[in-house]
């Protein structure tokens, strides 16, 4: 779906864009040249999370109740499918940072360099718990693999629950709605599902809104009930969620979801934008050690060190979805 590879590609840019100019000295010796764009960026730029949310949603509704029925087999397998999925490539890429780590220890003194990896600390990024019990995270944006899992698990649990006539749409769509209007209002949620689950949902009701057989005053609904939540409080993140949803259900109801944009760059960049997220970090941290043991410290060498890095993490991620994320294995929401 050309239009999904293409918002996943410009998520996982500004995503990786955000992080560029948030860590370590490179990004510290450029931000005194373009503070208020800077500043920009790292205010703006993570709200590029959404987008993914709402594609999980929506292609997970696809696979598991593209017609709104119950999922009539067992969520388990298809959890552990998943767990899989986002587990293999994300322990690789934890572990090349726990290795960054040890490699720029004795050139780089930075506060935002995770502390050298405890085995616990291992154990709980493994198992998708370190947010949840407390730990450092070992590389940026990990906290996003648990919560997708979370998600993609609740939303399995629902859809088999609801075993009645269009009773897992209305769970889906009921806990979306709570979501939005009260859990996702309380950061302390924020490690949970649950706060994130309006914006996954919003995936799922586009998807059900974009059946040629629904009619299409239901993605006005969603929209009302969406606007609603933000006229009782103003997010800047589910406005964009809503963007997106609105982009997925009338997209696929009028056909150009699978049609634009045709541009090969943006499909690639899609294709390879769960390894881009995972892989960038890394070797951030690897180009400003490298940075800081040649002694460089102006302006114009951090702008180069930071632009080598950016395309370099582009070259890495396409070899390490080629070779860590297999076909059978590449994650689809």
């Amino acid at each position: 779906m050309p239009l999904i590879d293409a918002l996943r590609a410009l998520a996982a840019l500004s995503v990786l864009l955000t992080h560029f100019v948030s860590y370590f000295p490179m990004s510290d010796t450029v931000w005194d040249v373009f503070p208020a764009t800077f500043e920009w960026i790292c205010d703006h730029g993570g709200m590029a999370v959404q987008v993914f949310l709402v594609i999980g949603g929506f292609l997970a509704t696809r696979a598991m109740s593209p017609q709104g029925q119950a999922l009539r087999v067992s969520p388990l397998p298809l959890i552990w499918k998943r767990y899989v999925r986002l587990v293999v490539p994300y322990m690789a890429a934890v572990t090349l940072s726990v290795l960054a780590v040890w490699v720029v220890d004795p050139v780089l003194d930075h506060e935002a360099i995770p502390a050298r990896a405890t085995f616990t600390q291992w154990l709980a990024h493994l198992f998708l718990l370190q947010n949840v019990m407390g730990f450092e995270s070992l590389s940026a944006g990990v906290w996003y693999v648990a919560i997708d899992f979370q998600l993609f698990s609740g939303i399995a649990l629902l859809l088999w629950i609801g075993r009645v006539r269009f009773a897992a749409p209305i769970l889906v769509l009921t806990l979306a709605a709570a979501s939005m209007f009260w859990f996702n209002r309380d950061d302390d949620w924020d490690n949970w599902a649950l706060y994130f689950f309006g914006s996954y949902g919003l995936g799922a009701a586009a998807w059900w809104a974009s059946n040629r057989e629904q009619r299409p005053i239901w993605i006005a609904v969603i929209a009302l009930v969406t606007t609603t939540a933000l006229f009782v409080e103003f997010r800047e993140r589910l406005s964009i969620a809503l963007v997106v949803c609105l982009m997925l259900a009338i997209g696929r109801r009028v056909g150009f979801l699978e049609r634009w944009p045709d541009f090969r760059p943006l499909a690639f960049l899609g294709r390879i934008s769960y390894s881009l997220f995972l892989v960038h970090f890394p070797v951030l941290l690897l180009a400003n050690g490298l940075y800081a043991a040649l002694g460089l410290s102006s302006p114009l060498s951090a702008m180069i060190g930071l632009l080598l890095a950016f395309i370099t993490s582009i070259a890495f991620a396409a070899w390490f979805h080629r070779w860590f994320t297999p076909k059978a294995h590449r994650v689809p929401g």
